[in-house]
């Protein structure tokens, strides 16, 4: 696993050797970072973006997004060794600023501390696929008001899943790689 692009491109990734932690393949991340950047739906710009990356893992979608010049990103993390290896990351890598980490549950975080925080250009989630809570995380996105007006949600889950999203949330784009389907949506004002 590599970064991508960027002013780290081509820096190797450490990544976890237990099956908990699923890491985000680079060709699949390079496809959504070109999603971002080139489709006319999307048209997002990293630079001095705010970014959340729940259910980091290792960190490598929020540490590209760092490595294109988004000015922060929030790591939530509660695995002991998914943090262990973002945080081997981050020190192989000398991130000295724009880093949060949070080694806590996703819900919790978002229900009772980030609500005081800046808002996400981006958020991106990639939890576990027999993960079953979806609609009830975009929910509770949604109502926490922690996305930008015009912020991007991104989602990994496995292609088989069928999630009923509320219907406040406007899937734009999604892609199929493999196992894995991405979901790119955002919320209808």
């Amino acid at each position: 696993m590599r970064i991508i692009a960027g002013e780290l491109k081509g820096y190797t990734l450490y990544i976890p050797k237990d099956k908990n932690t699923r890491p985000l393949k680079d060709r699949v991340r390079e496809s959504v970072f070109n999603s971002l950047l080139h489709s006319n739906k999307l048209s997002f710009k990293f630079e001095q973006s705010t970014i959340l990356d729940l259910y980091a893992g290792s960190g490598s979608f929020g540490l590209e997004c760092l490595s294109r010049k988004a000015k922060s990103v929030y790591f939530v993390e509660n695995q002991k060794n998914a943090i262990e290896i973002l945080l081997k990351n981050i020190k192989k890598l000398k991130f000295k600023s724009g880093i949060n980490i949070f080694p806590q549950d996703v819900f919790y975080l978002i229900e009772k501390k980030l609500t005081s925080d800046p808002k996400f250009d981006l958020i991106f989630c990639d939890p576990p696929f027999k993960d079953t809570n979806i609609s009830k995380l975009i929910r509770l996105i949604f109502d926490k008001k922690i996305l930008q007006s015009n912020g991007v949600i991104i989602l990994h889950r496995s292609k088989n899943s069928e999630e009923k999203f509320p219907n406040f949330f406007k899937i734009i784009d999604e892609r199929f790689f493999g196992i894995s389907k991405i979901t790119f949506g955002r919320f209808l004002s």
